[in-house]
């Protein structure tokens, strides 16, 4: 038995979300963080190798409300340190400008003794998690990443978007893939989540998920599989997409598709009506659950 659901690689952020209204507020962010608490707090065994200047006992806090989080605390020259501009109410529109980045993962940076069901990659730029991660991951876990980190790059200060070049090589690696509605199209070419799904599939991820605004697709070579988000508000937007994907990767390790879908957009829902990660508890989520799927 693995003594881990999953190890999730990827960089603390620090950042400054601006919102359309002007409301400033600075916090703690990036995908590890994010997908940490999702999948800890539902009761998930977790292990996070978050990287970050930052000294490892305060690396270890920003995950002290997540008991089910094992952290494993990595040295970097600079934090990845970016500010969010939204431009809409819903959050939809933003402009992301970043200072500074980390110093990317290696292979044997890992620490040997984690031995974990899925490795989930979960970087926010291109360089974080360099490509030969991926067949290195496959040879010990199955592989899960969320492919922000290969098509966002940080340019002149700025956050811009380029086709992965090693997408056709490493998509056969990979056992869950996640992407957004605009970031299957940078990579299929297609506006049709359903199309984009397949084609991704037909490259050889095993599992898409895709995510929108109003639902999640899942892909997995026979079914389109989907689950309408239900929040009552988007207070909470942000990390949206790491907790629908950290949630449902877990989930697949016991349940069918239908059921993690169900499960993990549920959960999303639950936790944007809610600024920061998901602070609640797998009873919290049932209740949720009941009442509105």
């Amino acid at each position: 038995m693995s003594q881990f659901d999953s190890l999730i690689i990827g960089e603390v952020a620090r950042d400054t979300n601006v919102d359309y209204d002007g409301a400033t507020v600075q916090a703690i962010g990036g995908a590890v963080y994010y997908s940490g608490f999702a999948a800890a707090n539902i009761g998930h065994r977790i292990a996070v190798l978050p990287k970050a200047d930052m000294a490892p006992e305060e690396l270890k806090d920003a995950f002290a409300k997540a008991p089910n989080a094992a952290v494993y605390p990595l040295p970097s020259t600079h934090s990845f340190v970016t500010k969010n501009v939204y431009h809409t109410p819903d959050r939809e529109r933003r402009t992301s400008t970043v200072d500074s980045v980390i110093d990317p993962y290696r292979t044997d940076e890992v620490p040997a003794e984690i031995d974990a069901k899925i490795w989930h990659l979960a970087g926010l730029v291109g360089g974080d998690i360099p490509d030969e991660m991926i067949p290195f991951a496959a040879e010990r876990a199955m592989v899960a990443i969320d492919v922000q980190c290969m098509l966002r790059w940080v340019e002149n200060g700025g956050m811009v978007y380029h086709d992965w070049a090693a997408k056709k090589e490493m998509l056969p690696y990979v056992r869950f893939l996640k992407t957004d509605a605009a970031e299957a199209e940078i990579l299929t070419g297609l506006t049709d989540r359903a199309e984009a799904a397949k084609t991704l599939y037909g490259w050889g991820a095993k599992e898409v998920l895709i995510t929108h605004n109003t639902e999640v697709l899942v892909y997995d070579g026979k079914d389109i599989c989907t689950c309408p988000i239900k929040a009552r508000n988007l207070s909470g937007r942000t990390g949206r997409g790491d907790t629908t994907f950290a949630c449902y990767i877990n989930e697949r390790l016991t349940a069918d598709i239908p059921t993690a879908l169900r499960t993990a957009t549920a959960l999303v829902s639950l936790k944007m009506e809610t600024p920061g990660p998901y602070m609640g508890t797998r009873a919290d989520l049932d209740n949720y659950i009941r009442a509105f799927y």
